[in-house]
């Protein structure tokens, strides 16, 4: 048997505990993962990343090899309804409706106003050998798959625990300071009491993952495209390219069957249900794997027991619509490291570490019922135009025909239809709810103002400089460099931003981060500063003055602002930093 000590222990290697990982070494914080599974993830999953998880891979080098891989946004950037994929009848192959989604089409220009990188669509098992390599490169030697956690126990000052490998059957004892459970609830989260709360699952889903040569028959460009049968509300599907190319050249698929009873399909009795719902009979067809799930809408009652966290899926289960599960866990562990780094470090009480739930758990609890309402709603849209689940195969026909007629009544029907599909943009076209998430308690300190008011269906971002909100996005200069705003919030360091009048808080950061012995980057733009607000977009979002000030978090969200000069700058930051650091 051996032993290490270590400050922190993640179980779980899929994206949330990869992440986690990858951010707690570039905060410089040594730490152990284990995943029980020998390699990362052979299903594809989750397949969007939305923009505010790029930013933050863009912050911690590892956007560049997931762009490589990714689709780019013109082979995704589109949501589509047709009645089936392939056949000739009078009601085969038809489009129902198409909108831009996730940033594409006439949305690009809203999406590439908002931040400095566009969304991505690279799956989970495409994804996770990515953030596998970025974890095994910066932590080598501590990155262990194929072991297993058998038993932890928090003794206050410490987590104890024991790891096991799975091949040699060799046990390992760990002592760590904290114990971060990203194991999508399999184990850690229930040890510590910790329940999740919600409805039980509300569906089962039938998902066939399988490689076929679609391109004589597949629209490019769709980042999801909805099959609903004139026939048999059973033939109704959703399908998704899963890669690893994209668009005609992508050779595998995911499908969603209609809701059902689990254990319809198997990898014999699926291949001709496939070429049914596709409309191919001869279509040859490679079964990799066919899972069912149950989908959820569940958040954790706590993120902290102790010494033990919960993150990802372990703390909230949705729906997949919107495609903000994965996003989620990425944005809790990228909230969680910094946290950890400074309370590891000693620039922090523990009571940093509470920041976490108190920020994550409201943004959870957003997320999932918005995911929730998202999905019911796609559902009253596909039922209003006569072809939901519900419908009867007679009726249906009926109301799929009436919607091609090409009388002036199907004008009318189709006018109809596109204004109730146009609803669906808080689906598919919900930019605030990727970037726009902010926090109203926690590391931080309130200036007294009142957030923007949020657009009902989420399709507008309005920035804001606000504490508790993601820093906004704008393009600076310095010499003939180009860089966002964004760039200037160091993976580890607090970053002080003013403007050309700012000089007294720049003095004052260099006294206080000596008495709190944290790194604090200045930085100021304006006219005459080292960057330059060439384009004006800065001074349009900054909302302080010329005098004024803002500290950043090391992840990208502001902690304080001062809409101007301070009376003693020096006294008045050191009272955020005790209050940001809980000290």
């Amino acid at each position: 048997m051996g032993a290490i000590e270590v400050p922190v222990l993640i179980v779980g290697g899929g994206g949330c505990g990869l992440s986690a990982s990858v951010f707690l070494s570039d905060q410089g914080v040594d730490h152990l993962l284990v995943e029980r599974h020998p390699d990362t993830s052979r299903v594809p999953k989750a397949h969007y990343l939305n923009q505010r998880t790029m930013e933050i891979f863009r912050q911690h080098g590892v956007a560049d090899d997931v762009l490589a891989q990714a689709a780019p946004l013109e082979k995704f950037g589109k949501v589509r309804w047709q009645t089936t994929l392939a056949g000739d009848g009078p009601l085969e192959r038809r489009l129902i409706h198409e909108m831009d989604a996730f940033g594409g089409g006439s949305l690009r220009e809203t999406y590439a106003a908002a931040g400095p990188v566009l969304p991505a669509k690279l799956p989970q098992m495409w994804l996770e050998p990515i953030l596998r390599r970025h974890a095994e490169d910066r932590n080598p030697g501590r990155i262990l798959f194929h072991h297993e956690l058998t038993s932890f126990s928090d003794e206050g000052d410490h987590v104890a625990a024991e790891i096991r490998d799975l091949e040699t059957g060799e046990i390992t004892t760990v002592k760590a300071q904290y114990l971060l459970g990203a194991d999508g609830g399999r184990t850690v989260g229930t040890e510590v009491g910790i329940e999740m709360q919600g409805p039980p699952g509300l569906v089962n889903t039938t998902t066939v993952y399988f490689s076929a040569d679609l391109s004589e028959w597949w629209e490019e460009g769709t980042l999801i495209t909805h099959f609903l049968s004139p026939e048999d509300p059973d033939l109704s599907s959703n399908l998704i390219e899963m890669g690893p190319r994209w668009g005609k050249e992508c050779e595998q698929w995911g499908l969603h069957f209609a809701p059902g009873p689990a254990g319809r399909w198997n990898n014999e009795n699926v291949v001709p249900r496939i070429r049914e719902l596709l409309r191919i009979p001869d279509l040859e067809v490679t079964v990799h794997k066919v899972t069912d799930w149950i989908v959820h809408a569940h958040l954790a009652d706590r993120y902290r027991v102790g010494r033990v966290l919960i993150a990802g899926d372990a703390a909230h289960r949705q729906p997949p619509a919107v495609g903000l599960g994965l996003n989620t866990g990425i944005q809790d562990a990228h909230n969680l490291a910094w946290k950890l780094a400074a309370v590891l470090g000693g620039r922090a009480s523990d009571g940093l570490i509470d920041s976490y739930e108190a920020e994550r758990r409201p943004v959870g609890r957003e997320n999932v019922d918005w995911a929730v309402s998202a999905a019911v709603h796609h559902q009253a849209v596909i039922d209003a135009i006569g072809a939901g689940h519900n419908i009867p195969a007679g009726r249906r026909k009926q109301r799929l025909e009436s919607y091609f007629d090409p009388s002036p009544l199907g004008d009318t029907v189709r006018a109809r239809a596109r204004e109730i599909f146009h609803t669906h943009r808080g689906g598919c076209q919900s930019l605030d709810m990727e970037v726009g998430f902010h926090y109203e308690d926690g590391a931080l300190v309130p200036d007294g103002s009142e957030p923007p008011a949020r657009v009902p269906m989420r399709n507008e971002h309005r920035p804001t400089s606000r504490p508790g909100h993601r820093l906004p996005h704008a393009w600076i200069t310095a010499g003939d460099r180009r860089l966002s705003t964004l760039d200037l919030a160091g993976r580890t360091d607090f970053t002080l931003i003013t403007g050309p009048q700012g000089t007294p808080w720049c003095e004052a950061a260099a006294r206080v981060a000596e008495k709190f012995s944290v790194r604090i980057t200045t930085v100021r733009i304006g006219a005459g500063c080292e960057y330059a607000d060439a384009e004006g977009g800065w001074e349009a979002v900054r909302g302080i003055t010329d005098a004024g000030a803002l500290l950043v978090r090391p992840d990208q969200h502001v902690a304080w602002r001062s809409t101007g000069a301070g009376q003693d700058a020096e006294q008045t930051l050191a009272q955020v930093f005790a209050a940001v650091l809980d000290r």
